[in-house]
C-alpha cells in the first residue's frame, strides 16, 4: 500500500534520515562504515547508526534506476514476505498447525506489520531475520544438524547488526537451549560457537559506530539515550497504543486469551519467554519506546497467542463445520476491517508541507546553501531540498526544541550564521514563532530578507555580516 509514497507519513523523520544516508552513499562514495546525514551544517555529518546495509543497497540501486522512494520501501516488504513461511513453521512446531495458520494471518495483516513492512527503516528486516533465525535454532535443538545452527547464527547476527534492540530474541533462544540441554547448556561448545557468530560482529560494528559518534559532529548515535525508565502514565500510553493501533482490539483480545491457555508441546512457552523479554525491554528502554516501531516484536508474539486461541476454539468445534466456518469468516472480516481502520492514520501525509518547502528551497537556493530549519527535528526538508543545514534550535548538532525566549533564539541563530548559515525557514507548524517571539521577529526584520512566503512556509535569506 502506497509503496511510492514520499517520506511524508507519520514516520517521515526516521525514513528521511535513512534516505539521506542512502543518497550520501550514492553522491559521496560508497563508504559503508561512515554513514552521513544532512543536518550537520557544513560538517561531513558522519553519525553512529545501525549497520547501514539497507541505505547502502538502495544507493547501489539508485545508480541504475535513479532515486525513488519505492526502492527504499520495498526492501522491508521483501524481508517481511520472505519471513512469513519461517514464522508459520516456527508457530506450527511450537503451537500446532491450526495455530500457525491463524498466527500467520494475524501477523501478516496487523496494522503495524502492514505499515512497518513498507517503511524505509531497519526494523522489519531485522525482525524478519530474527524470526528465520529462531526457526533454524529451534530446528537445530530438535535435530542437532550443524547447518541449521550455522544458518541461525548468521541470520540472528545480521538481525543484531541491522537493529540492536532485536537482541531481545536472546530470551526465546535461551529458552530453547534450556529445554533441549537443561542447565548444562552453557557447557555445549556449539552454543559458544553460536554466541560468537551472533554477538562478535555486532560488538565490533557498534563499537565502531560509537567511535564515529564520539569523533564527528554532530556527535550523534542513533537510539542513544533510550535507556530511561519513565512514569506509569507513559507506559499506560504505550499500552493503549499497542491495543488500538499496533495490534487492534480484536487481535489484543485473542492474544490475551491465548497467553493463558495451556501448552501441550515441549517448547510451547517460547513466545511467553519472548513476551517477558519484551516487557523488560519496554520498561527499561521507556524513553526509546516513544517510537511505536520499537514494539514491533509484540506483533508476532501476539499473533502466535491469538493463533492458539483460534486453534482452541476450532478444536472445540470439531464436527460443526458450518459454525466453525461462519465464525472463521466473521473473524477474518472483523480483523481485516479493524486493521484497515487502525492502519489508515499511519499513511496521513503530515509532512507534505516539509517536502513542498524542500522542493522550493531546491529551486531558489544555490546547491551549496546551508539551511536553518524550524522543523521540529524532522529532516524531511533537507532530504527533499538536497541541501545541508541545521535543525533550529540546535545544540551540538541535535535539535534542541523550541527556544525559551527571543534572546535564546537570536543567540542560536547568530551562532549558526557565523558557521555559514545562508537561509532560515519556517513551516506552517512553526511560523507562530514570528508572533510569539516578538524580539526575535524584529531581529529577523533587521538582519534577514524574506525571499518567499506562502501559507505553508516562510523563507528568509540571512543578510551577511549583520549584527
Amino acid at each position: 500500500i502506497e509503496i511510492r509514497q514520499p517520506f511524508v507519513d507519520n514516520w517521515s523523520w526516521r525514513q528521511s534520515d535513512v534516505a539521506s544516508i542512502a543518497r550520501n552513499f550514492q553522491e559521496n562514495g560508497f563508504h559503508l562504515a561512515r554513514p552521513q546525514i544532512d543536518w550537520a551544517g557544513s560538517a561531513r555529518g558522519f553519525v553512529g547508526t545501525e549497520f547501514p546495509i539497507l541505505p547502502f543497497v538502495a544507493a547501489v540501486c539508485y545508480k541504475f534506476t535513479g532515486t525513488h522512494e519505492w526502492i527504499g520501501r520495498i526492501q522491508g516488504l521483501i524481508f517481511f514476505a520472505a519471513a512469513l513461511p519461517f514464522f508459520f513453521l516456527l508457530v506450527r512446531d511450537v503451537l500446532g498447525e491450526m495455530s500457525a495458520i491463524w498466527a500467520t494471518f494475524f501477523y501478516a495483516f496487523a496494522p503495524l506489520s502492514v505499515v512497518a513492512s513498507r517503511a524505509f527503516m531497519p526494523d522489519i528486516p531485522s525482525l524478519s531475520l530474527a524470526l528465520a533465525g529462531i526457526y533454524f535454532f529451534a530446528r537445530w535443538t530438535e535435530r542437532t544438524e550443524l547447518p541449521s545452527l550455522i544458518a541461525s547464527a548468521v541470520l540472528v547476527s545480521a538481525a543484531f547488526l541491522i537493529k540492536l534492540p532485536t537482541a531481545v530474541v536472546g530470551a526465546p533462544l535461551l529458552y530453547l537451549s534450556w529445554r533441549r540441554f537443561g542447565w548444562n547448556f552453557p557447557r555445549r561448545p556449539e552454543l559458544w560457537l553460536f554466541a560468537g557468530i551472533t554477538i562478535l560482529p555486532a560488538v565490533a560494528w557498534y563499537w565502531h559506530a560509537h567511535q564515529i559518534a564520539e569523533r564527528f559532529y554532530p556527535y550523534h548515535f542513533f537510539g542513544g539515550g533510550g535507556f530511561r525508565i519513565m512514569n506509569a502514565s507513559w507506559y499506560l500510553e504505550i499500552a493503549k497504543q499497542t491495543v488500538v493501533s499496533t495490534l487492534t482490539p480484536v487481535l489484543f483480545a485473542l492474544a490475551a486469551i491465548g497467553a493463558f491457555l495451556p501448552r501441550r508441546r515441549r517448547c510451547g512457552r517460547l513466545f511467553d519467554w519472548w513476551f517477558a523479554a519484551m516487557m523488560v525491554f519496554i520498561f527499561l528502554v521507556g524513553w526509546g519506546n516513544r517510537h511505536q516501531w520499537y514494539q514491533l516484536p509484540l506483533v508476532p508474539i501476539a499473533a502466535a497467542f491469538a493463533g492458539a486461541s483460534c486453534a482452541c476454539v476450532a478444536d472445540k468445534l470439531k464436527g460443526r463445520r458450518a459454525i466453525s466456518a461462519s465464525l472463521a469468516a466473521a473473524l477474518v472480516v472483523l480483523f481485516a476491517g479493524t486493521s484497515y481502520l487502525c492502519a489508515r492514520p499511519f499513511y496521513a501525509p503530515i509532512a507534505a508541507g516539509l517536502r513542498q518547502l524542500g522542493y522550493r528551497l531546491q529551486t531558489i537556493t544555490p546547491p551549496d546553501s546551508l539551511i536553518v530549519a524550524t522543523d521540529n527535528g524532522d529532516p524531511t526538508i533537507f532530504y527533499y531540498a538536497r541541501r545541508k543545514g541545521w535543525h533550529f534550535t540546535e545544540a551540538e548538532g541535535i535539535y534542541n526544541g523550541e527556544p525559551a525566549d527571543s534572546a535564546q533564539a537570536i543567540a542560536n541563530l547568530e551562532r549558526l550564521r557565523r558557521r555559514g548559515a545562508d537561509y532560515l525557514v519556517f513551516t506552517s507548524g512553526t511560523r507562530w514563532w514570528l508572533d510569539y517571539y516578538t524580539e526575535f521577529a524584529e531581529h529577523l526584520a533587521r538582519s534577514a530578507t524574506v525571499v518567499d512566503a506562502t501559507p505553508g512556509f516562510v523563507i528568509y535569506r540571512l543578510n551577511p555580516h549583520s549584527k
